[in-house]
């Protein structure tokens, strides 16, 4: 077949190309081809960039941060935690348990306190449940940089297990700090030791189904951890310990500090250091953690206001900008040193001083909280102890305090209070600030620092009287069931003194209901411990 005559011979209406090349086939394209495949291909562009946005956002997502400010439990005056200014302010870290003084293994506060010791004098434990009562909690710290960390003095095992176990189950605990410092780091032996315990103390606590978070505090430069601190998260991590995370100690930076660099930025330096260390030592012990689980291991403690070296001044600036950097990166856990100190100082000391208070920062906080501005937009993740819902003041109201069980007298409107005396009203225990007469301590006020007396927390179960106020023989008459006695008489009965809120004759004091009866008991002076 001639293909090139059969081309010639064809063609409509006589056409004909030759022995030229044809033309290109001309393309008739359909207006809905078009459109969908414009759809097709703004699909494609579009999902890609949805996906690569999806998946970048992914990656820089960060997670939740919270904040617990520490408390010096034995510092004077008390620092009432139990009294949160919010929700943000729930959590608190109670420091620091250490070795007693007359027995390496057994626990103390600062030395100063047996648990049973601080109860009495300070009301830790109604302290705590009120705090409680609120939806807070408090976590536990071992150690800090004066006195002997439990580990470090006592060398037998089994007891510094015990030790630690005492302190989480006297103050029914589900966190724990280990803040470790000076002669508490830099020992193989005692990180060892201290290992093994906490180890044992975390299996028994899952055991019992009551998992037990561990916090690792540590100084820091802004370099990061030092050595002998990065030494004790990998004897940590090799012991088999599920750290909840480790909260580099951002203060006090010396020399590591350049002169011109903010406290925020020597802060934020330090933190990327941790961070950084913290990815080695998780991939060392072949538990690698991406980075945003880093920083959620991570904690941030400056020093508020005047640190102890000289020209390290913590401001209120400060916090804000290093609270912006903590949830920008997700940052585990933001707390401060300490809760103590957290206003500005009142004469006689000089509101800017570079000697280190206990109550004050140092520094013109001109109004501001360094707790507001640290816990601004922080969450409330870090306490899993179960709530225990408390009485409503309805139901308080309802049942009559019990003097069998009540550990101080109950409140009575005809009896004079000076400051520091304790009383039991609806199931609480109060405090007097000052010489009060007359006002219940649920009374309304305008304003809370108005009333004359401060919330410490519910009567506990256990609970039983305290002994009573007692003045030396002689000091009144003893009470007579035959005389006749006057409003404003007093009497005492095996010198515990009473004075007659109308006339009465027979009516033995100390008996019967105290709204009742014609006598209230007489509350001598007593010291006034905060």
């Amino acid at each position: 077949m001639d293909t090139t005559s059969a081309m010639t011979s064809s063609g409509g209406n006589g056409g004909t190309w030759g022995n030229a090349a044809p033309p290109p086939p001309r393309l008739r394209v359909s207006l809905a081809r078009v459109l969908v495949a414009l759809a097709a291909i703004g699909a494609i562009i579009f999902g890609g960039i949805h996906f690569g946005q999806a998946a970048v956002a992914e990656t820089r997502v960060p997670g939740p941060t919270a904040f617990a400010a520490y408390v010096d439990v034995t510092a004077v005056p008390i620092e009432h935690f139990e009294v949160p200014a919010g929700p943000a302010h729930n959590n608190a870290i109670l420091s620091f348990v250490v070795a007693a003084t007359d027995d390496p293994c057994v626990p103390s506060w600062g030395t100063y306190y047996s648990m049973a010791g601080a109860d009495a004098s300070i009301d830790l434990s109604r302290r705590i449940a009120q705090l409680r009562a609120t939806g807070g909690d408090v976590r536990v710290s071992f150690g800090g940089a004066s006195n002997s960390e439990l580990s470090t003095s006592c060398t037998d095992a089994t007891k510094l297990t015990a030790a630690y176990a005492s302190v989480v189950d006297y103050y029914h605990l589900t966190s724990i700090d280990l803040d470790l410092e000076g002669p508490a780091l830099g020992s193989a032996a005692t990180s060892a030791r201290r290992a093994a315990a906490i180890k044992a103390l975390q299996v028994r606590s899952a055991e019992t189904g009551k998992p037990l978070r561990i916090w690792l505090t540590l100084p820091s430069s802004t370099q990061g951890l030092t050595d002998q601190g990065f030494a004790e998260v990998q004897t940590m991590l090799d012991a088999g310990i599920d750290l909840a995370g480790v909260n580099a100690m951002t203060m006090d930076f010396g020399p590591s500090k350049d002169d011109s660099a903010s406290m925020a930025s020597a802060v934020q330096t330090a933190a990327e250091q941790v961070h950084r260390q913290l990815g080695v030592a998780y991939d060392a012990s072949n538990h690698g953690l991406d980075s945003n689980a880093l920083w959620n291991k991570l904690g941030i403690t400056p020093m508020i206001g005047q640190n102890d070296t000289p020209n390290e001044q913590f401001t209120i600036t400060d916090a804000t900008t290093v609270n912006a950097f903590a949830l920008a990166n997700g940052v585990g856990m933001l707390s401060m040193w300490s809760l103590n100190r957290d206003a500005s100082c009142t004469l006689p000391t000089p509101v800017v001083t570079t000697v280190v208070q206990v109550d004050c920062s140092g520094v013109d906080q001109a109004g501001a909280s360094f707790q507001a501005v640290l816990s601004a937009g922080t969450k409330d993740l870090q306490f899993v102890t179960p709530k225990t819902p408390s009485p409503s003041a309805s139901a308080a109201r309802i049942l009559p305090d019990d003097p069998a069980k009540s550990p101080f007298p109950i409140w009575d409107a005809e009896c004079d209070f000076p400051a520091g005396t304790r009383i039991v009203w609806h199931h609480n225990v109060y405090k007097a600030k000052w010489w009060t007469h007359g006002t219940a301590p649920d009374s309304p006020v305008v304003h809370e620092e108005d009333s004359p007396w401060r919330l410490i927390g519910p009567v506990l179960p256990g609970d039983h009287p305290a002994p009573l106020p007692t003045v030396p023989a002689g000091t009144y008459p003893e009470w007579s069931a035959a005389a006749i006695y006057n409003t404003g008489a007093r009497v005492q009965i095996d010198k515990v003194p009473y004075q007659a809120k109308w006339w009465t004759q027979g009516d033995k004091p100390g008996t019967g209901s105290p709204s009742a009866s014609p006598w209230t008991m007489i509350m001598p002076t007593v010291t006034d411990l905060g």
